[in-house]
């Protein structure tokens, strides 16, 4: 319980970069999956396969989306009720949040896997790319048990007060999919099924230390235990309620990637496909470090929100946007003045690089508000306002960018494609900043309100 007790007592500056660092270092490791296959497919296979893995976004996406509504909102409801000092109830949603990701993710599979050629088609793949995706794809539908448990339930062991533990489980699963990749793609010559197998055993092997954490290991105050696996209603509604704000933003992101998609092809065919799926990595790179901080954060921010520590509250919200900024800041720095290079890392096709390195600049103009805007995001979901977080999410992800999506190509052509995002960007940050202004007096009036109660206590005593 020291562990819990200490996100309200000691300095949150140190706990925030506490808590982040090893956060950062595990987003970072898991976009390592997606973007270490992307350069051995592009430099083993070629710019087509890079295209075909493109065109799959939507189903990682949705794999992610169900992945995050049981893992995070269940991890986001166990810094809440250890905040409140209810250390069974948080293990109960331990429990709980692993048989959910268990069935969930067996359903995932399976529905996948039936409608796999439909969907393909229907998420942009033509007929040079269909064969690609599809070996690639149903692979990794065949292990979504494992990417499903392995994540979600990583983000339980930085709620139980354990960061660098989290770490760990997602660096012993990137390094072993970046030495298979290189055995399966570069030596073995297995192609882009090789990809997706390292993929899958990398994810295995997180799996395993993850639940290795939580069944045998001294160093988790929860444990793993079979009475709290059967699924209660309540902690089942407490569970998505939190996590229905990742789940549909995820869930919207993948409608966007299938309007993305069958527009790139329209207004620039596969290869454009290809450069969109270079282009989301790259991203990935400087927004996997913002997550981070919001991962480190949201321990930190639940607690104190639930031990009614307002101020604690407020400096690490601060801290956070602040740090997720510069974070931004400096990729905007990278994507502007070193686009061709970027682009490279990943293809050398003339084709890709060509069209890569202009869209990069206008995809990413805006980078350096979106930390402010994820982070923001984020904290509403942290303090249990999951309502607001959904809001806030889907107005960058679906409000803004579907319609922008929708009429900016039809004027601007691919070039429309690429100047919908930093536009939706801005809109939304301006929103977010609004809802935020709102809930800072709020909480200053709760704050206040606080204060006053215990002056008055003081006096009677």
């Amino acid at each position: 319980m020291e562990k819990q007790k200490r996100l309200g007592t000691q300095n949150v500056a140190k706990l925030l970069m506490e808590f982040s660092f090893p956060a950062i270092i595990g987003m970072l490791i898991n976009i390592l999956y997606n973007i270490v296959d992307r350069i051995f497919i592009g430099k083993g296979v070629g710019a087509i396969a890079i295209s075909a893995v493109g065109l799959t976004l939507p189903f990682s996406t949705i794999m992610m989306a169900f992945g995050m509504l049981a893992g995070i909102g269940g991890s986001a409801l166990i810094s809440i009720r250890l905040g409140e000092g209810k250390h069974d109830e948080a293990e109960k949603i331990l429990g709980n949040t692993f048989i959910l990701l268990s069935i969930i993710s067996i359903l995932v599979t399976v529905a996948g896997i039936v409608f796999l050629d439909p969907l393909l088609r229907l998420f942009g793949a033509s007929n040079v790319t269909f064969n690609y995706a599809k070996d690639y794809i149903f692979i990794i539908l065949a292990g979504a048990i494992f990417n499903a448990v392995g994540f979600g339930l990583n983000g339980s062991i930085r709620s139980d007060g354990s960061p660098k533990t989290a770490m760990m489980t997602n660096l012993i699963g990137a390094i072993t999919n970046i030495i298979l990749d290189y055995i399966f793609i570069m030596k073995m010559n297995m192609g882009i099924k090789g990809a997706a197998i390292a993929t899958i055993i990398g994810q295995s092997f997180n799996t395993i230390w993850v639940l290795r954490y939580f069944i045998i290991s001294n160093k988790s105050s929860m444990k793993l235990k079979v009475k709290n696996m059967k699924l209660d209603i309540n902690t089942v509604k407490g569970i998505f309620a939190i996590g229905m704000s990742p789940f549909v933003i995820q869930l919207a992101s993948s409608v966007v990637n299938v309007l993305s998609n069958n527009t790139l092809k329209l207004n620039g065919g596969d290869y454009a496909i290809g450069a969109m799926s270079i282009l989301i990595s790259i991203t990935m790179i400087f927004l996997m470090p913002v997550f981070g901080i919001t991962q480190g954060a949201q321990p930190i921010l639940g607690y104190n929100y639930g031990a009614m520590k307002i101020d604690r509250v407020k400096k690490c919200l601060i801290l956070a946007i602040s740090a997720a900024s510069v974070l931004c800041i400096t990729g905007f720095v990278f994507v502007e003045f070193l686009p061709g290079f970027m682009i490279s890392i990943f293809s050398d096709d003339e084709n890709i690089l060509r069209i890569g390195t202009k869209g990069l600049q206008m995809f990413l103009f805006m980078i350096p508000i979106i930390g402010f805007q994820i982070v923001t995001s984020n904290f509403f979901q942290a303090i249990g306002k999951a309502k607001i977080s959904i809001a806030l999410s889907l107005s960058r992800q679906v409000l803004i960018l579907i319609p922008m999506l929708i009429l900016l190509p039809k004027l601007y052509g691919l070039n429309g494609v690429w100047i919908a995002y930093p536009i939706s960007d801005f809109l939304s940050s301006l929103i977010t900043l609004i809802f935020l202004i709102k809930e800072w007096k709020s909480m200053t009036l709760r704050e206040n309100t606080e204060e006053n109660i215990n002056m008055n206590e003081l006096v009677e005593i």
